[in-house]
């Protein structure tokens, strides 16, 4: 069974592995932990049989006006249960009292986001390639 989690309590580098699947340079699960350390706001989804987080939502926030949402992964062995989706509907639940709520995702994925009755935008971005692993 999955279970959700919106704090870190009792998570540890070894329950994240196996996300940033097809990055080139993905970050070591310590290095996950300390960006979810870093975050002003995520929520967890947990396989409670093992112990081991099977997917996770981020964001960052003012906390008045605005919120980006930079991370939404479900490691692939889990992915089609409606966990992404249930990540996103608490974080946005999170989020809700904000005025805007912003994330950058490529075309393909515009459907899935759209379900949450976010709209499609323009946006710039810069992106480090050699900081990818974030050590």
């Amino acid at each position: 069974m999955i279970v959700y989690q919106e704090d870190l309590n009792g998570i540890t580098a070894d329950q994240l592995d196996g996300f940033f699947v097809g990055w080139p340079d993905p970050p070591a699960p310590e290095t996950h932990l300390r960006v979810l350390r870093g975050s002003d706001h995520v929520v967890l989804a947990i396989d409670d049989e093992h112990g081991h987080v099977v997917g996770f939502v981020t964001a960052i926030s003012d906390g008045v006006l605005s919120a980006h949402i930079p991370l939404l992964e479900v490691r692939p062995e889990w992915q089609g249960r409606d966990i992404g989706s249930e990540l996103m509907r608490r974080m946005l639940e999170r989020l809700k009292h904000l005025y805007m709520i912003d994330l950058v995702c490529d075309p393909e994925l515009q459907p899935f986001y759209r379900r949450f009755e976010m709209q499609p935008g323009t946006s710039m971005m810069l992106r480090h390639l050699a900081n990818q692993s974030g050590a």
